[in-house]
């Protein structure tokens, strides 16, 4: 027979193996969660003058490099007048359409700023039931206007 103090001792043995493996201390076969990537960084304290530096700038050249994607008004009368050139008829009252050959020449046309608009799956997002197989050039420029 084991004395108490033996029990005491193997009992603690036992909590801490089981302890140290449910706090992943040992290597389970499922490891994909060391390759989640961190997405979450407390706010720097009002004292971390440095760390308060450092996020004010990041921000600032992040705003900075994604004000230098948006498309300036040059850009967006470009991209309006090479649409009604390339418009495809007929019209459907009002409206001007253009369909997908006439919308991938323009996106060639239009500059790199963009050209991420001009992929097939914008161009199937604006279709609708138009018996031609076009897009609303007024659709298609309001998307642009509000994603760019």
């Amino acid at each position: 027979k084991k004395s108490e103090q033996e029990l005491k001792d193997e009992e603690m043995e036992l909590f801490t193996k089981y302890y140290v493996e449910w706090k992943g201390g040992r290597k389970s076969g499922n490891t994909s969660y060391a390759n989640i990537p961190r997405f979450y960084y407390r706010l720097p304290a009002e004292d971390e003058v440095l760390l308060q530096k450092l996020r004010e700038e990041s921000r600032a050249v992040f705003l900075q490099r994604k004000s230098r994607e948006l498309l300036d008004n040059e850009e967006l009368q470009n991209l309006w007048f090479l649409l009604d050139k390339h418009q495809t008829s007929p019209m459907i009252g009002e409206e001007a359409m253009i369909n997908y050959e006439n919308f991938l020449k323009v996106g060639e046309k239009a500059g790199p700023k963009c050209k991420q608009f001009f992929t097939a799956k914008i161009f199937a997002k604006l279709l609708h039931n138009d018996p031609y197989g076009r897009i609303s050039i007024m659709q298609f420029f309001n998307y642009v206007m509000r994603k760019g």
